[in-house]
């Protein structure tokens, strides 16, 4: 039997979980179609899902149709949770991507095109709510080959073949599957499945799936079209998609099976073995003995495991897309802060873009989300999993820092009975690469164990910049050198000293003006009326963004513009543009990138942030002369060091 795994995405109120419940419904697993605006849809189990009618979670659940054993991964259709469903497009065979026919392509199906194109997942297209609009099927065809791609085809088979007009209109879609056709004069539809796995075909179907209207066929052609993953190996490899808390407290970790097999008691991760594998279908769940490539499953009560993780021979995932740009600050008012620390650490867990930060100085807890939806969960999420009442500040943009040029830094821990060093090398990153870590210290240095303790804790840490204090990207850190004592060394030490080579890194460049602020910016899409465009393009030149030739819209009366501004300048602007085009216009945001911060110098001296009084993040050593500890400057510490630095490296500059 052929085993797909597939997610279903969409914007809100497409239609998304209803099509999943027709889905299941028309298989034969489940007796009663449920609806979500009735609040009993089998896949939003949540009382926060069934409270505001949306996907907040992603769910699994799991249908046979003919030769098909298809795993659905419903996902959140929100911008604010996109992070939840990028984290899903890492383990599917396909996805299936929801456009409802009253709306068409908006914002966020665009923003989810584009995931589907940067993780290459083959995707399959269900226009959904046919029964409410009088637009034609070959008219939505042309929208979606406009704003998607021109390889969005409706496969309709006659007598198990497709027409030649169609076959042409395939085959003119790779050069050499287009000559095979020229000399034979058809196409294979093997060939068709191959090139939709390759992502060159993007198979098109209409219905209404609240009627049920077109899912057997689209269950069908799901089964006809797709094609199962072969395995490159034998050998165990999995990724892990998601982290859950259920009502027992039991932490669930989903993972799907990318090769080999899995069975309880195997060991998983260092001292931990796999205690029982389930097989969920919505809130339940069935104990299965072992589970095999291209299935689905979750493990209770693993530790310190994480969305995007490999397991076995699979590595981990690259970094996600979506980023949060706004940071709030918790009023906990008569809450114990480690209480409310704790609860928001759980919840973070589950949450890849929830980054939750305990400020050690001031006290204080602030959180970085996407939007004030997702915030508003978060505050029902805490008043109903811990009975916390937590209020939250007026949103702040959240800057980063990074580097331009390259520096050794050196830490040296060495209080009474304890040792180490560690030397670090920061270099410039590309562009929205994060932050990377890599291990190039020899075995013959620094011994493996202790290396992997330094690598351990170069991870464990969110790196903050010397100039605000704010998080650092785009930025690369070499693991090069250390030293340990055989007699004090202990696994702590390590900590304190790597940790402080990074900082002391951070100063030097610092010194050299050679740190950088960096600010988000979205990517947006404005649609006004064409006597409004002057106004757009004098707005955007105000905010000192950028943009491309206007575009004719939808309605011939409409122009696109598409561009990118600094989040700051286009907080307010949707509203902005409402207002001058008389409820005509709209604008759409999504994250961009980071780019140099045009107001720097402002926000460096309105945060007046001072790295050497950060003690939690001090770029200062330790160092024991004559049995005395002894604090040593970050200025100083080249001359205390005790490993030599690498040869282009010295006092934060290059030495021949």
């Amino acid at each position: 039997m052929k085993q797909i795994v597939t997610g279903i995405l969409a914007n809100v109120d497409a239609g998304k979980t209803t099509l999943a419940e027709a889905l299941l419904y028309q298989s034969g697993e489940l007796r009663h179609l449920g609806r979500v605006d009735n609040g009993d849809a089998f896949l939003d189990s949540d009382q926060l899902e069934k409270k505001r009618g949306i996907t907040i979670f992603a769910h699994q659940a799991n249908l046979h149709y003919q030769d098909l054993e298809l795993t659905l991964l419903d996902t959140p259709g929100h911008i604010d949770f996109v992070s939840q469903t990028e984290s899903v497009l890492r383990v599917l065979d396909y996805a299936i991507l929801v456009i409802s026919a009253t709306a068409g392509v908006q914002s966020h199906t665009r923003k989810l095109w584009h995931l589907l194109k940067e993780y290459q997942v083959p995707t399959f297209i269900f226009v959904n709510k046919m029964d409410a609009s009088h637009t034609h099927p070959q008219t939505i065809i042309e929208q979606l080959k406009k704003e998607l791609s021109p390889a969005c085809l409706e496969l309709s088979l006659t007598a198990g073949q497709l027409s030649s007009t169609l076959q042409e209109q395939i085959a003119v879609q790779d050069d050499q599957v287009l000559g095979d056709y020229l000399r034979q004069g058809k196409l294979n539809n093997e060939t068709v499945r191959k090139m939709i796995q390759r992502r060159q075909i993007f198979p098109c179907f209409f219905g209404a799936a609240l009627k049920l209207t077109g899912i057997k066929e689209f269950l069908a052609g799901i089964e006809y079209w797709s094609k199962t993953r072969a395995a490159a190996t034998s050998d165990f490899g999995a990724r892990i998609f998601k982290i859950s808390h259920n009502v027992k407290n039991e932490r669930l970790t989903w993972l799907r099976v990318m090769s080999g097999s899995l069975q309880p008691k195997q060991q998983l991760l260092e001292g931990q073995k796999v205690n029982q594998l389930r097989i969920y279908q919505g809130k339940k769940y069935q104990v299965t003995q072992k589970v095999t490539a291209g299935m689905v499953c979750v493990i209770p009560n693993l530790t310190a495991t994480y969305q995007g993780q490999g397991l076995g021979i699979e590595a981990d995932g690259q970094n996600l897309h979506t980023q949060p740009v706004l940071t709030y600050v918790a009023n906990i008012g008569k809450y114990d802060p480690h209480v409310c620390l704790k609860a928001l650490k759980e919840l973070e867990d589950e949450d890849p873009q929830l980054h939750v930060v305990w400020n050690t100085e001031s006290h204080e807890i602030s959180v970085r989300i996407m939007g004030e939806v997702q915030l508003e969960v978060l505050q029902q999420l805490l008043q109903e999993r811990y009975q916390l009442n937590i209020k939250f500040g007026t949103g702040k943009i959240l800057y980063k820092e990074t580097v331009t040029d390259s520096v050794e830094g050196a830490g040296h821990f060495e209080p009474l009975r304890h040792y180490a060093e560690t030397h670090v090398i920061l270099e410039p990153a590309p562009a929205g690469s994060g932050l990377i870590i890599t291990d190039e210290c020899p075995s013959e240095v620094l011994a493996p164990n202790w290396q992997k303790q330094v690598m351990f804790d170069l991870h464990s840490k969110e790196h903050l910049g010397v100039l605000i204090g704010a998080p650092i990207t785009d930025m690369k850190i070499r693991f090069v050198s250390g030293h340990y004592n055989y007699k004090h060394t202990q696994g702590g030490d390590f900590r304190k000293a790597t940790w402080r080579a990074v900082r002391q890194g951070l100063m030097l460049l610092r010194a050299k003006g050679k740190c950088q602020l960096l600010e988000p910016w979205y990517h947006f899409r404005l649609e006004i009326p064409t006597q409004q465009v002057g106004r757009a393009i004098s707005d955007i030149q105000q905010m000192k963004g950028t943009f491309g030739e206007p575009e004719v819209g939808a309605n011939s009366n409409l122009q696109i513009l598409q561009g990118s501004a600094p989040v700051k300048q286009m907080q307010g602007y949707v509203k902005t543009v409402r207002n001058y085009t008389h409820g005509q216009g709209s604008v759409e945001c999504t994250f961009d990138c980071y780019h140099p911060c045009q107001n720097a110098a402002e926000i460096i001296k309105r945060a007046a942030y001072s790295p050497t009084h950060d003690l939690a993040n001090t770029p200062d050593s330790v160092f024991v002369p004559n049995e005395i500890a002894t604090h040593v400057p970050w200025n100083e510490v080249s001359a205390w060091a005790h490993v030599p630095y690498q040869n282009e490296y010295k006092n934060g500059g290059y030495h021949a």
